[in-house]
């Protein structure tokens, strides 16, 4: 059976209504659990992955999501994963398909530099998903001690307009309060951000369980007026 039949014949039409509400930029989703798509990736970088990524189809959002995915499980290439990267990214439409293409990269935890550069350009794209894509790298794998600075530095120069551009540096600027508290208070204080994306952010923050009641009260307070 191709690839495509069998993923229409595993399809739950529930789970496609479900996912159509998540993300009503996508019109070409089959309805199928990421576990799922997983072990499909996986089954298909055991055999010939190289010529599915050169030549299978991109019709629904799932066949997207196994490229995606296939791309992350490629070992030792640092070269050809980013190869593949800059050409998978204008597949990236949704915030779903660039979410998990962005965290299951480990190649960018191997190659912080390389990949640190490789990111930059998109960072200040016109394309909103392109700088989606480029924040997402970032929260998911440039948050620690070595990058967290320029984590920040990058995050607060991005000034894209698009929705899900500015929800992916909120959520970002959350992630690095998680893990840099003191640091990143600190940066709130004092940031550029627009006060849609400052004030969501602290609410990010705010729904955290890892911040605790004080903090979240002080955080409050530090909300921007519209």
């Amino acid at each position: 059976m191709e690839l495509r039949e069998y993923l229409i014949s595993i399809a739950d039409e529930d789970f496609r209504t479900f996912q159509q509400k998540l993300i009503p930029t996508c019109s070409n989703i089959l309805g199928i659990r990421v576990p799922e798509l997983r072990c499909i990736a996986k089954e298909i970088s055991n055999g010939d992955w190289k010529n599915f990524l050169e030549t299978g189809e991109c019709e629904y959002m799932e066949e997207i999501i196994i490229k995606g995915m296939i791309i992350g499980s490629i070992k030792n290439d640092t070269q050809l994963v980013l190869q593949y990267t800059k050409d998978f990214i204008s597949l990236i439409d949704n915030w779903a398909v660039c979410d998990t293409f962005c965290g299951g990269l480990k190649a960018a935890d191997k190659n912080k530099k390389l990949f640190w550069e490789f990111i930059q350009t998109y960072l200040h794209s016109k394309e909103e998903y392109e700088v989606r894509f480029a924040v997402v790298m970032i929260l998911s794998h440039f948050i620690c001690e070595e990058y967290i600075d320029k984590a920040i530095e990058s995050l607060d120069a991005v000034n894209h307009k698009g929705y899900y551009a500015k929800m992916a540096v909120a959520w970002a600027v959350s992630v690095c309060f998680i893990k840099f508290p003191e640091k990143t208070m600190s940066y709130l204080q004092n940031s550029s951000l627009d006060n849609e994306v400052y004030n969501k952010s602290i609410q990010k923050i705010i729904e955290s369980h890892r911040v605790d009641t004080r903090t979240k009260n002080i955080l409050r307070k530090m909300k921007r007026r519209s």
